[in-house]
């Protein structure tokens, strides 16, 4: 067992940390909001500090999953960020969604440090997150990655080393990208079902058990049906996310023509006010004014 530090106690992070402390590893954790730290220790019995460098203060391994590039910079860096708390030798674990350009340059900042560092962006959802079965996406030093892996078990279904630092979050676009192809096809194919009358639960559990099905119509289609989209992954992280792949596109000279439409589309839910809905979503604009 380790002793750990975790850092952020959003939708994923507080079910990840509960899973470290459920395993037995002495878990200390800190988020910027006082609040959730104080009720993830009452429900989970661990440790709190007052900020991510007294966190990290004598852990072995520092995890965290904040909310873009700009909160894993403070979190990391400064007289109160976690590296200035970390030992030479300790390994820091990033489970955040961020551009490869912030993984790098955090990598390069822990390496100066003595410090190990990992990409492991995750994909799974808020249930994948609360069931531990994650599949993790990493890049690094492999003697950084096969020290965390262990701990990172916790948590994941599947965790696999891609490369060098910033692997794991070029893996994590290539899910993104796949993700937001998926669930348009999705939304115009219920959309579809409706306007030609047809069952749609119906037809999902046939279409399902062929070529068509995938993840998203096994635990989305329902929902869509339902125009219930107050759960799960917000359209206001999945445009973050887009626009870090779009960006990543135009440097590597990816054409991203899909990408670039479903991000417009989600831009438009916006506009509907549903920054915070689910991702599935995006047949509400299909739907028009009645979602």
């Amino acid at each position: 067992m380790a002793k750990l530090a975790f850092l952020g106690l959003g939708v994923m992070g507080a079910p990840m940390a509960g899973h470290l402390a459920a395993a037995g590893h002495a878990v200390t954790v800190y988020n910027r909001t006082a609040a959730k730290a104080e009720a993830w220790v009452a429900r989970h019995g661990a440790a709190k500090a007052p900020t991510p460098r007294a966190a990290a203060d004598g852990a072995e391994f520092v995890m965290a999953c904040v909310g873009n590039d700009d909160d894993l910079r403070a979190v990391c860096l400064g007289e109160d960020g976690a590296f200035a708390g970390m030992a030479p030798g300790a390994v820091f674990v990033d489970h955040t969604t961020v551009s490869a350009a912030v993984t790098r340059e955090m990598a390069g900042a822990a390496r100066d440090r003595g410090l190990g560092f990992v990409d492991a962006p995750v994909s799974g959802g808020q249930a994948g997150a609360e069931n531990g079965v994650l599949s993790i996406m990493c890049g690094g030093a492999a003697a950084d990655y096969d020290r965390a892996e262990p701990v990172m078990a916790a948590y994941a279904r599947i965790c696999r080393r891609l490369g060098e630092s910033g692997s794991g979050q070029i893996a994590k676009m290539m899910n993104q990208i796949c993700i937001a192809g998926l669930v348009q096809g999705l939304a115009e194919a219920v959309r579809f079902g409706e306007l030609a009358g047809m069952d749609g639960r119906a037809v999902v559990e046939v279409i399902s058990q062929g070529a068509a099905g995938s993840w998203q119509m096994a635990n989305r289609h329902e929902t869509m049906l339902d125009g219930r989209y107050d759960f799960g992954f917000a359209v206001d992280w999945m445009r973050k996310d887009l626009g870090i792949c779009l960006a990543t596109g135009d440097e590597i000279g990816a054409p991203l023509p899909v990408t670039a439409l479903v991000d417009q589309f989600y831009k438009d839910v916006q506009a509907m006010g549903g920054g915070r809905w689910d991702t599935s979503s995006l047949i509400a604009r299909l739907r028009g004014p009645q979602g």
